[in-house]
């Protein structure tokens, strides 16, 4: 199969992981699918909802994993992406 065909669930599985394993993080050390936020609050006079569709602005946010230096204490994410798109430069 072509690496550009793969899901960003298999990007996951097949290089992520090992690549953060292989880094020398253990499997209690980290975590895949991470929810981050609920979504935001929408107030509309005396009536209120949250925004529970992920594709809409200001939805839940997920990540897709959460590297933990201590038990409940967050040092990294990292978020994945399918083949198909470029890795931006950050300066």
């Amino acid at each position: 199969m072509n690496k550009l065909e793969f899901s960003e669930r298999d990007i996951c599985t097949k290089y992520i992981t090992p690549a953060i394993q292989q880094a020398g993080w253990q499997l209690h050390q980290f975590r895949e699918e991470v929810s981050l936020t609920d979504g935001r609050v929408m107030v509309r006079g005396t009536l209120a909802a949250r925004i529970r569709n992920p594709e809409v602005k200001g939805g839940p946010k997920r990540a897709d994993f959460v590297i933990y230096g201590r038990p409940n204490i967050p040092i990294a994410i990292v978020e994945a992406k399918q083949a198909k798109y470029e890795v931006p430069l950050v300066c």
